[in-house]
């Protein structure tokens, strides 16, 4: 995916990207890509992948929360950044939260906090399950299953916030069983499917509440 195909994919999904953004979305690109020599963030490391494995991905969010309206999120698990980083670049209004458990990513992402010089937004050295906070939307990128990752996020959700898993292909991981058991105590909101532009690899994201 070049930026042409990114900028038009992202317009799709009503997130609109100006040349500013896309700026510091270059600069955190090659910013990575330094620190990726050091320390083990990512394979994807292609520009083209990036943008779309990484960067359009972790803007999908969009698909199933108006983030233009949220003023609270917390990435836990968070990694190379994603998708935490890129929300804050793109929706600079939103206060968000990092919460890695690798104190060397955590360097890392304040390097890049600090460089992008980006505003309301801290990384913390932590596991999802120890950190205490209140948040409007609470998410997680290819983390660990979700019966695991409601454990490790959902004290986290505000009184009307919501838990969004993003995952990729679920059929296996979300079975019935599952769903019902997580059902008893979770709103399980919304179930969105879709596939990546370009490559068509399968993408799920799950909506869940406190009861």
């Amino acid at each position: 995916m070049n930026k042409e195909e990114f900028i038009r994919a992202c317009k799709e999904i009503n997130v609109e990207i100006t040349e500013d953004q896309l700026k510091q979305l270059d600069q955190f690109y090659h910013l990575m890509l330094e620190w990726n020599e050091k320390i083990n963030l990512t394979r994807i490391t292609e520009e083209q992948d990036v943008y779309l494995k990484h960067f359009y991905d972790s803007l999908t969010l969009n698909k199933v929360v108006n983030l233009k309206e949220v003023n609270t999120l917390c990435d836990v698990g968070t990694g190379a950044g994603f998708p935490g980083m890129v929300l804050k670049i793109i929706f600079p209004q939103v206060k968000i939260t990092l919460i890695d458990s690798l104190q060397k990513r955590v360097n890392y992402l304040n390097e890049i906090i600090k460089k992008l010089d980006l505003k309301e937004i801290e990384a913390i050295h932590a596991r999802g399950e120890e950190y205490k906070g209140s948040f409007d939307v609470v998410t997680a990128r290819a983390v660990a299953n979700i019966e695991k990752l409601v454990g490790y996020t959902m004290h986290l959700v505000s009184k009307n916030g919501v838990f969004v898993a993003m995952k990729g292909n679920i059929e296996g991981e979300l079975t019935e069983p599952v769903k019902s058991k997580l059902s008893k105590k979770y709103n399980i909101q919304k179930i969105e499917q879709f596939t990546l532009p370009k490559e068509n690899s399968m993408r799920s994201l799950i909506v869940i509440q406190n009861k």
